[in-house]
């Protein structure tokens, strides 16, 4: 069973300080401070980390914003429960991998909401919500395929299949098998391609995209979690591609 990450406690700590001001209690706030950056400088938790965190310096932030987004103490007590699960959940089976946050740091230099909300969601959701992260995985490598075209003003089809899409961009980005002739390089890249059609089908077989029938499979968080990396591994390399193409064309 996996150890519990050191930092858990201090998380627990700051979910029950907001939670006891967010409905009366008057807290510390020095404690508040910080427990707030004790949280905000560990990265292997930055993709589950609430915004209204990054954004409330003080108490006084944070009061204003949750007593206008809730009325009543109990809502707000499910909210924070709620927005602080992702983060517990990590801590609580020993913290991400180190891959997490490798993908997670390279994403975020990328300027596209869509691509860093999929995968920020498709984290949470590898253990609690398989179907879905599965279904996010391969949402994240379609936004970014699109985001990467629509840059280059490479016309696309309005609702490509992911393979289809994915092939268009790697020939954009010259990592097609077919224009390179070295047979490591064509092994590698075929097994690029082979992994986005990988990560289609096992979308359409075990994901919460289609209807299932009563002899449907349902995916362990195993086959999330192997969904989720291959997706950020490959969503990754994308990037760092087009960005070095960038570099040598400036």
């Amino acid at each position: 069973m996996p150890q519990r990450h050191p930092l858990f406690e201090e998380v627990e700590s700051l979910q029950n300080l907001l939670v006891s001001h967010a409905t009366g209690g008057a807290e510390d706030e020095a404690e508040y401070t910080r427990l707030r950056q004790v949280v905000l400088s560990e990265p292997s938790i930055e993709a589950a980390t609430p915004r209204f965190i990054r954004t409330s310096r003080s108490l006084g932030q944070f009061w204003q914003f949750i007593k206008n987004k809730y009325p009543t103490y109990a809502e707000r007590r499910r909210y924070l429960w709620d927005e602080f699960a992702p983060m517990l959940d990590l801590l609580e089976k020993g913290g991400v991998a180190p891959s997490d946050a490798v993908v997670s740091e390279s994403l975020e230099k990328f300027d596209s909401a869509h691509v860093q909300a999929a995968w920020s969601k498709a984290l949470d959701r590898r253990a609690s919500d398989p179907e879905g992260a599965i279904t996010i995985a391969r949402t994240l490598l379609e936004s970014v395929c699109k985001h990467i075209l629509e840059e280059a003003e490479v016309p696309y089809e309005d609702s490509p299949d992911i393979t289809k899409l994915y092939k268009q961009t790697a020939e954009h980005l010259n990592l097609a098998p077919s224009q390179h002739t070295e047979a490591v390089f064509k092994q590698i890249l075929g097994g690029c391609t082979a992994v986005v059609e990988g990560l289609g089908a096992l979308r359409n077989r075990l994901s919460d995209s289609h209807g299932k029938g009563k002899a449907g499979v349902k995916p362990a968080p195993r086959h999330a979690e192997l969904a989720v990396n291959l997706a950020g591994a490959l969503a990754v390399y994308l990037l760092a591609t087009k960005n070095a193409r960038n570099e040598a064309a400036a």
